[in-house]
This record gives C-alpha cells, structure tokens and sequence, in this order.
C-alpha cells in the first residue's frame, strides 16, 4: 500500500511525498504507525521516491517509510523561479521531517540525497537518529565533472521513440555509462514520460545541472564531521564512491560504519536490491531507540 502525502517546502514549493506500509491487520492498534520509528528516503539526482520502492516495502515492516520527490524531482513542483540550492533541499526534507511526524527519523540517502541527508544530520541532529549515506563522495568534484555531465546530457537521444529504447540506450549504449545493465534501463525508465513526439525525462536537465553546480566545486568532509549519530558508509564496488575514499569518510564520523556491495554500481539499492537489504538492515536494527 502507497499513500501520496503532500508537504510544503521550503519557500512554499509543493513537494509530494510517499508513505509505504502493509495494509493494517486486524486488531492493529489505531494510531500504531505513528509510533513506529520513521524513515525518510531521499533520491540522488534525476531520481524520484518511486526508486525506492523496493527498499521502502522491507522497510516498512518495522518502520514507518516515506520516501520525497524532491523539489525539481518526480511528482513534486518543478518551479523555475524557485532556488535549488543545498540550503533549500535541506529545509525541505526537514519540512518533510517536521510535518510528517517522523522525527527524530533514520535518513537514507542515494547520491545527492545522501548529501543532503548528512548536511540536515549536522544541522538538525535533534531530527536525525541514524544516517545511511549511499554511493555519495564527500570531496569536491570539480569543473571537469560538471563539463562531463553538460557533454553527457547533450548525448541523450530524446526523444525516445519507446520505453524500450530508453532501457537499451541508458542500460547497454550510454558511452557514460560506469556500470551498463538491465537495472540502470530500468532506473531511468522510471524517469521518463511520454510526449506527443515520444519519451522525455519528467525533469528539467538544465535544472539538474544548475542543481549538480550547487555542490561540485566544493569538498562537504567539515559537514560530514559533524554528524554525531550512528551513520553507515555504503558503496557499490564499481560506484562513484572509491574504496579508500568511503573509508576515510568512516574514519571522519563520529560514529561512522563501513559496508560496500560487490558486482554493484552507483544505483546500488537498484542494482542488488538483496546484497543493499543485507548491508542495511543490520546497522537499523543496531540503532538505539529514538
């Protein structure tokens, strides 16, 4: 069962969330899942809270799960006079937090919303009970980079004639592509919607990369720092995220766990649903009551 819950971010932007949960059971206590410790789940870039499905539905057996389009994102408000900077993404997964009920919440966080997750764990620690930070670096990556995503962008053939070929072309021609496979198609399937004249992204790739630009240039190890609850490091053996890089981010948190997921990529929740279930499940259970 899926709930669209609606959450005003910051500035006023409408945001649409998504609470995942079994169907209740008879004699369930009223008011039950209020209780129950919340999970929100945040995206990386280009992705939307439908990517979490999976990780959403084991989840909810024990917590309460809410996974947010984020501004610019899936079902949410793509305003284009609104800012997209680290600042407002924060204050809108603290709204999120704030008007759902969920704190103090674990934050799981892909890529950019494993950024976002750790900047709201420094600045609001009394939201955040435990931090799951996915395939995301802590150092700056620079102009190249962002020159890369501009020249990757440009590749994109859209429009799509069919959602076949978005599968065929983001999960085995993308000459970007880190790690080409059936799960990486179907990750960007999920971001697609049909024009008149065939398939396009549901968001705007100028926004993303004024997005992307906000945090590029610069190295985020003093935010990581100061995140004082339980956090787990978790990289795809062939992610964004190197080894020694995801160790060092280890070493620099307080309370900082390592855990990495072979013949994965960056999409590792995507990749290998099982392998990321198996690596997570253990520190949430871990976690000390909120």
């Amino acid at each position: 069962m899926v709930r669209r819950i609606e959450v005003t971010g910051s500035g006023g932007v409408p945001l649409v969330a998504w609470e995942f949960a079994d169907p209740p059971k008879a004699g369930d206590a009223p008011g039950e899942a209020g209780r129950t410790p919340g999970v929100l789940l945040l995206h990386g870039l280009m992705g939307r809270a439908s990517h979490w499905a999976g990780t959403a539905r084991w989840l909810a057996e024990r917590h309460r799960a809410v996974a947010l389009d984020q501004r610019g994102h899936g079902r949410s408000a793509k305003p284009t006079d609104a800012p997209y900077t680290r600042e407002t993404y924060v204050a809108d997964a603290v709204a999120a937090i704030e008007q759902l009920g969920l704190g103090p919440a674990v934050l799981v966080g892909h890529a950019m919303g494993a950024l976002t997750a750790w900047q709201l764990a420094a600045a609001r620690p009394d939201l955040v009970r435990g931090l799951v930070i996915c395939d995301m670096r802590a150092s700056a990556l620079g102009a190249a980079s962002q020159r890369e995503w501009e020249q990757w962008f440009d590749a994109w053939p859209t429009p799509f004639a069919t959602l076949g070929d978005v599968r065929k072309w983001f999960g085995e021609d993308d000459p970007w592509a880190e790690r080409p496979s059936a799960a990486r198609g179907e990750f960007f399937a999920e971001v697609m919607t049909e024009h008149e004249d065939g398939w396009r992204p549901v968001f705007s790739p100028a926004q993303m990369l004024r997005t992307r630009e906000t945090w590029v240039h610069d190295a985020h190890w003093d935010e990581l720092a100061q995140v004082t609850c339980p956090t787990l490091v978790v990289r795809g053996l062939d992610g964004a995220l190197g080894r020694a890089e995801a160790q060092e981010m280890v070493r620099v948190l307080p309370q900082g766990q390592y855990a990495e997921v072979t013949d994965a990529g960056h999409l590792v929740h995507y990749d290998q649903p099982g392998a990321w279930q198996a690596a997570v499940q253990p520190f949430l259970d871990g976690l000390p009551e909120g």
